[in-house]
């Protein structure tokens, strides 16, 4: 199996920045047909056929130099455009991130990657780490209405620092984040404040992984006891994988204010160029009342049990023909379909 099971996407950027000086653009480029039946909307109110283009083509800029001590220094920003439900979008650059990095020690400014969003197992190893071509709504993560940190591609992100220590089968990932002036229920100008950890000890063909995110001044909601709650508080992730050669899986586990959810994910070679990932997720709803405006309605995170299966063939040169199928547990209007091409460089 793909060894980026055991491998978060920030240490792989990392082990990548620290060996290369100067300047590096890397990217891809993504194209295909989605078809879902929530877009299919009675009389066609909002112009969105059930059949769309989606696409995405991403442009990133990696800088770096190294000190006569050894300290490598340097930054990233990215350009990225993308058509979603048949609405084009124009490119976009990124806020940047700057990183100091020294050993197996990388800290990093600005537009973070995030503790939660760089744990292994959270996203499925597939080219989109989602299903289809551009993820399919990502309804395979076990983590539930709860927001976190994560490197914003096209726009504005969360402005932070964090903290990322690799030795042998061991990483740990500290993360910090405050978004000033966009203040949430409360009236503090400084925003929601995000503080997270994540650890991961990989041993041999083998992964164990646990997360937490801790929010203040955040969006809220109602218990049907009537308490108020933070909803990117006391967020918990945990997960366990295993590669055995042609076949391999992942077992998650996440809890937030708003649901528990339990993600079961296995993944097979088939000859030398398919994969196929399968995937089901469980979700089990807290019943949370998230817009002040229909206060008393449950609209939060509601119960079910989603599942969906991803193709991916190796046509060489780095592309890869891309298939997909999702069912998001949602009473009405729940599957969708993509099928297209990915290619990187």
């Amino acid at each position: 199996m793909k060894k980026v099971l055991f491998a978060t996407t920030a240490l792989i950027a990392t082990a990548g920045m620290a060996a290369a000086e100067g300047v590096n653009i890397s990217g891809y480029g993504r194209f295909g047909l989605d078809w879902n039946e929530a877009n299919d909307v009675a009389g066609n109110l909002d112009n969105t056929s059930s059949t769309n283009i989606t696409s995405r083509f991403r442009l990133t800029f990696d800088v770096s130099t190294e000190t006569d001590g050894g300290v490598t220094v340097g930054g990233r920003i990215r350009a990225q455009a993308e058509n979603r439900d048949g609405a084009q979008g124009a490119a976009t650059f990124s806020s940047p991130q700057f990183h100091v990095a020294y050993g197996g020690l990388r800290v990093n400014v600005g537009n973070i990657w995030g503790a939660i969003d760089s744990a292994p197992g959270l996203y499925l190893n597939t080219t989109s780490v989602g299903t289809g071509i551009d993820g399919m709504g990502f309804n395979s993560l076990a983590i539930k209405g709860a927001g976190f940190d994560t490197f914003t591609s096209a726009g504005v992100g969360r402005g932070g620092i964090e903290a990322i220590y690799s030795a042998g089968g061991f990483t740990g990932h500290i993360s910090y984040s405050q978004q000033n002036g966009t203040a949430g229920t409360s009236t503090d100008a400084n925003g929601e404040e995000r503080t997270a950890i994540m650890l991961n000890y990989s041993f041999g063909d083998y992964f164990v992984t646990g997360a937490y995110q801790s929010s203040s001044n955040g969006a809220t909601g109602v218990t049907t006891g009537g308490a108020t709650v933070d909803l990117n508080d006391d967020l918990m992730f945990f997960a366990a994988g295993a590669d055995f050669g042609q076949f391999g899986a992942t077992l998650q586990y996440a809890q937030t204010e708003q649901a528990d959810g339990v993600t079961l994910v296995g993944e097979a070679e088939i000859g030398a160029a398919s994969t196929i990932v399968a995937w089901v997720s469980n979700t089990d709803s807290n019943n949370i009342d998230t817009d002040p405006v229909t206060a008393g309605i449950q609209d939060g995170v509601t119960d079910g049990t989603a599942f969906g299966i991803n193709y991916e063939y190796d046509l060489g040169g780095g592309v890869t023909f891309v298939a997909g199928l999702v069912d998001n547990g949602a009473d009405d209007d729940s599957n969708s379909v993509q099928a297209g091409l990915h290619f990187s460089f």
